[in-house]
């Protein structure tokens, strides 16, 4: 969370309740980097909760991109005002500990449904 200075990477949101720490390869699959900073990142609740889901990802070169399973519902206007404006935007990158790129790969094949 320092890292992101309290601010979600992605909305900029910097409301301390609602932020959480989001592991990007998931504690229960790595053991080993359960407190790897570069295992994380500062996301909402909201956003840390569809990451987590895989209906987001973030890719190797830090940018959003939303689940096309999401894409093809056209009558969720949730989805279309929290989600869908954020696809292709690049994250706010933390002051220090970048995102490993091996672990957003593993997110980005393992976890994010690609529909």
């Amino acid at each position: 969370m320092a890292a992101y200075k309290g601010r979600c990477c992605i909305t900029g949101l910097s409301i301390p309740q609602l932020l959480n720490a989001s592991h990007i390869v998931p504690w229960s699959v790595d053991v080993k980097n359960r407190t790897n900073p570069r295992n994380g990142l500062c996301l909402n609740a909201f956003h840390d909760r569809a990451f987590d889901c895989g209906l987001i990802t973030v890719t190797p070169d830090l940018k959003v991109k939303v689940s096309p399973t999401l894409k093809t519902n056209q009558a969720d206007a949730g989805a279309q005002k929290l989600l869908w404006p954020y696809e292709d935007v690049s994250i706010v990158p933390p002051a220090h500990f970048m995102p490993d790129a091996d672990f957003l790969r593993y997110h980005n094949k393992d976890i994010f449904q690609k529909g």
